[in-house]
C-alpha cells in the first residue's frame, strides 16, 4: 500500500521524532511504500497566501501553489499523521497543510452549496501523537486533534476507512519506560498497518 506519512515537529531529536522514525521503519518492514513527508525539513510553508484564498474556489488555479503535495495525497492510499499537540491542537505546519491542500476538487466538491468529500484514495488512516496534558484534562478542552482526526478527515476519505488514534497523554510527566512502551505499541500496529 502507498502510505503518506506526515510529520509535524521541528526538531530532529524530539521524542515525537523517534515517533516518526519507528512509524516509518515499521510500515517499510511490512511491505509499504511509504511517502515520508517531514514538513518542517521541507520547508513547507503553512500560510494560505491572499492569491491561494483568491483561487481556492477556481478549480483550474487552485493546485498552482501546491500541486506537488496534492500529487503526494492522491497518488496515496493511506495517511498517517506524527505530530505533537500544543495548545490542544495540530502544530501551526500541519494545519497549515490541511488548509493549503484539502482544496475543492481534492478532497472535496461544492454541489448546490453541499459539500461532497471526494478522496476516496485514502482507505486507511493512522495519527501517532503525544499530548502535554492528562487525558481528563484534554476531554475537558475537547480533543479538538482526536476530533478533527475521527469526524471531519474521516468524512473525506474512502466511507468505512479506519482509523487508528494511538496517543500518549501527560507527556510532561511520562517515564522513560513508558516513552518506551509506547514506542513499542506504535511500532506493533504500524507493523500491521
Amino acid at each position: 500500500m502507498r502510505v503518506l506519512v506526515l510529520f509535524a515537529h521541528p526538531v530532529e531529536t524530539s521524542f515525537n521524532a523517534a515517533l516518526h522514525r519507528v512509524t516509518v521503519e515499521a510500515l517499510r518492514a511490512s511491505g509499504h511504500e511509504v511517502d515520508d513527508c517531514d514538513l518542517n525539513a521541507e520547508g513547507f510553508d503553512p500560510v494560505l497566501s491572499r492569491a491561494e484564498r483568491i483561487d481556492y474556489h477556481d478549480l483550474a488555479k487552485n493546485r498552482a501553489f501546491a500541486g506537488a503535495y496534492v500529487d503526494r495525497l492522491l497518488a496515496a492510499e493511506a495517511l498517517v499523521l506524527v505530530f505533537p499537540v500544543w495548545n490542544y491542537g495540530y502544530p501551526a505546519i500541519l494545519k497549515g497543510w490541511f488548509d493549503r491542500i484539502f482544496l475543492p476538487g481534492v478532497s472535496f466538491r461544492l454541489a448546490n452549496g453541499t459539500l461532497q468529500p471526494t478522496l476516496r484514495n485514502i482507505g486507511k488512516l493512522a495519527a501517532v501523537t503525544s499530548y502535554g496534558g492528562s487525558r481528563f484534562k484534554t476531554i475537558l478542552m475537547g480533543d479538538p486533534p482526536r476530533r478533527h482526526f475521527k469526524r471531519a478527515l474521516r468524512w473525506n476519505v474512502k466511507p468505512g476507512a479506519p482509523a487508528t488514534y494511538l496517543a500518549l497523554y501527560d507527556m510532561n510527566r511520562a517515564t522513560e519506560a513508558g516513552c518506551k512502551s509506547f514506542l513499542a505499541k506504535v511500532e506493533r500496529v504500524m507493523q500491521t498497518f
